[in-house]
């Protein structure tokens, strides 16, 4: 397997989800970066599990420690190394699934990929512990954005049948994306957040799960970013995305939403507007031809429901080669998605600044 994502600026993650640490290696960050290492620790504190009853009860600082490629403030241009020590591990909650796998889990495709070498507590590589990595490297990565002026902010668009207001395609106000950044719980219509809290309450009560969908806007994103086809900015942004585990939706702009119109109500007509072109709407959601066309990008990713429930459940013994039944025990969350919001704008703050640093390299 490859753990390495980036052209021009690479991240590489490590870890298991019960081993002694997780951590990623950045390569090829320019020297100089003064990075905030108090910014950084409030992005890693908003994925952070244990905070609520919203959450899994794994109780982990996510405290990082920048061992290399960081001196005075600023980054030297060496590869950054950072890592997070992994400190409440209830390994033997998982021992049964050496045998037994977990309904909607990747252990079973996993022990076949691996031949039974996969490490197996807590869903080893897995594990969706291994985003705490992505959040250091979109902090850093959101560090740099600051200097083209990029703003990225993301919602929690809906969770089960509880949904709230989207974006505003044309964009939102910084104040508006950067206040989300600070809220324990992402909405923007608080009263719609607090319906979807006890949505999320009453699935854990009765020992279920439930999914949702996340949208992300990122503002003064400059015309020019990415390239057609394989290299295009939803190819690269849906490639990172997919990493996220849980993640299996993406649609940008109208997304799905255009098999329902005609050419004319989904073509995002232009004019100028102080100097610059604009479009009269936002359809596409800031990207045509796999490039940005100084629009908002908008997305929205949609993610299923957390798979360990505490219900018992079909699987399969490997070891009988029988069916059987399962009922999970350990901590976990109800619902992954406000979790995950931090972590969608992380990869995508990431591969946005390795897209400007590759169009960078076309400039005269």
């Amino acid at each position: 397997m490859s753990g390495v994502f980036g052209m021009n600026i690479k991240m590489s993650i490590y870890g298991e989800s019960h081993g002694k640490a997780i951590g990623v290696v950045l390569d090829g960050l320019p020297p100089g970066l003064k990075l905030d290492e108090e910014a950084i620790a409030k992005e890693m504190a908003r994925r952070a599990p244990g905070q609520s009853a919203l959450t899994t009860a794994r109780k982990e600082k996510d405290a990082v420690e920048i061992q290399s490629g960081f001196f005075e403030g600023y980054t030297t241009g060496t590869p950054l190394c950072a890592r997070i020590v992994n400190g409440d591990q209830h390994s033997k909650d998982y021992s049964i699934l050496k045998d037994k796998m977990r309904p909607g889990h990747g252990d079973y495709a996993g022990y076949v990929r691996y031949q039974g070498f996969n490490d197996y507590r807590g869903g080893g590589h897995f594990s969706a512990r291994l985003t705490a990595p992505l959040v250091f490297a979109g902090a850093v990565a959101k560090q740099a954005l600051a200097q083209y002026g990029i703003v990225i902010g993301a919602h929690i668009a809906s969770v089960y049948d509880v949904q709230e207001r989207s974006f505003n395609p044309m964009g939102e106000s910084d104040a508006t994306l950067q206040g989300l950044n600070a809220k324990a719980f992402p909405v923007l219509e608080d009263a719609v957040g607090a319906k979807m809290q006890e949505r999320i309450l009453q699935a854990k009560g009765e020992l279920n799960s439930v999914g949702g969908v996340i949208e992300l806007m990122a503002t003064h994103v400059p015309a020019g970013i990415g390239a057609p086809y394989f290299d295009s900015l939803e190819s690269r942004l849906s490639h990172v995305l997919f990493s996220v585990p849980a993640v299996k939706g993406i649609e940008f702009g109208d997304g799905f939403g255009f098999a329902a119109l005609t050419g004319a109500e989904a073509n995002d007509q232009l004019h100028y507007e102080n100097g610059a072109v604009r479009g009269y709407t936002n359809h596409n959601g800031g990207i045509t031809g796999g490039i940005s066309n100084g629009m908002p990008l908008v997305f929205r990713v949609a993610m299923k429901p957390t798979p360990s429930i505490s219900r018992e459940q079909k699987t399969v013994s490997l070891s009988k080669h029988a069916d059987t039944t399962l009922t999970i025990v350990g901590r976990h969350d109800p619902c992954i998605v406000q979790r995950a919001v931090p972590v969608i704008e992380a990869v995508t703050a990431w591969t946005l600044w390795d897209l400007i640093l590759e169009a960078k390299k076309w400039e005269k």
